[in-house]
């Protein structure tokens, strides 16, 4: 079997089902790839055979996201300290020793937590349009930041747009040069669990816990600092949610930190896997294994 091969399991962490795509050899270095808002795994469909060559590759689905379990908003607190708490239980049952981390969108505070939980864990980290600065927000969360200052009903029901198709092709679409390069599949996909029952209010937990998020950033950043973890930022240079400046800062914190732009937006790897992976690779290949 080609060492490329994706396989597709779930397995119980925690009280978690978590589905989660995987490929390359076992024996090679981990890389865990963390995606976003309002994707899944699917969205690493083109780059996970690239760096399977070389590397082991695991892709789970957050919880809310994709086939893992989806437990209803009152049965299950959905905020970004629940999400990291489910994927350091995936680490922990797949007794996952040393590994670089990719992470995008909603990701990125995900992980920023299990690297802050698990420095010694973490080889490198990737960050394609992984926002952790404030300066790196865009005029796109001017309604959720509304919902974070009032979170009342009247702003909460004011996003409820935010999870339309419409607002799910424009996260893809924004940006993007050629829009025929967008496969349809992925917001086709990302839009059918948008609308299950029970997602809508999944999704606005969570947006209102981001602001947790942003509270958090100079705890992320101080991490940076002080543990000067191997970074490199690849990054959608047209994304209105998370701006160029969120790349540049890295090197505040971390000066070695490698910042690379793609004239795209948002979702980087729907235009540019195959540029975004061979950076990826050059980059993976100068990390401590």
């Amino acid at each position: 079997m080609k060492s490329n091969t994706i396989h597709y399991r779930t397995i119980k962490a925690g009280d978690m089902n978590i589905f989660y795509r995987e490929a390359g050899s076992q024996d090679a270095p981990v890389i865990l790839l963390l995606h976003g808002y309002p994707t899944s795994s699917f969205m690493f469909r083109n780059l996970i055979p690239l760096l399977a060559e070389k590397y082991h590759v695991i892709a789970p689905d957050l919880p809310g996201f994709g086939y893992s379990d989806s437990p209803s908003a009152t049965d299950y607190s959905y905020t970004f300290d629940n999400l990291a708490e489910a994927m350091q239980d995936l680490i922990d049952t797949l007794k996952l020793k040393r590994f670089a981390l990719y992470v995008f969108d909603y990701g990125a505070p995900t992980g920023f937590r299990l690297a802050m939980a698990n420095p010694e864990k973490i080889t490198g980290i990737i960050s394609q349009n992984g926002n952790a600065y404030e300066e790196g927000l865009g005029a796109a969360w001017s309604d959720v930041k509304k919902y974070w200052a009032d979170p009342s009903q009247e702003n909460r029901d004011a996003l409820k747009d935010f999870v339309s198709i419409k607002m799910t092709r424009f996260q893809y679409e924004e940006g993007v040069a050629d829009v025929s390069l967008i496969e349809p599949e992925a917001y086709t996909l990302d839009q059918y669990f948008l609308d299950k029952p029970g997602h809508l209010d999944i999704q606005l937990d969570l947006m209102l816990d981001y602001r947790n998020n942003v509270a958090m950033y100079p705890k992320f950043q101080q991490y940076f600092r002080n543990k000067k973890p191997k970074l490199l930022a690849v990054w959608g240079n047209k994304d209105p949610f998370f701006l160029p400046i969120g790349a540049e800062l890295y090197k505040r914190d971390i000066p070695d930190a490698k910042v690379k732009f793609y004239n795209t937006g948002h979702f980087a790897l729907e235009t540019h896997a195959n540029e975004i992976g061979h950076e990826i690779l050059d980059f993976m290949n100068g990390l401590d294994k």
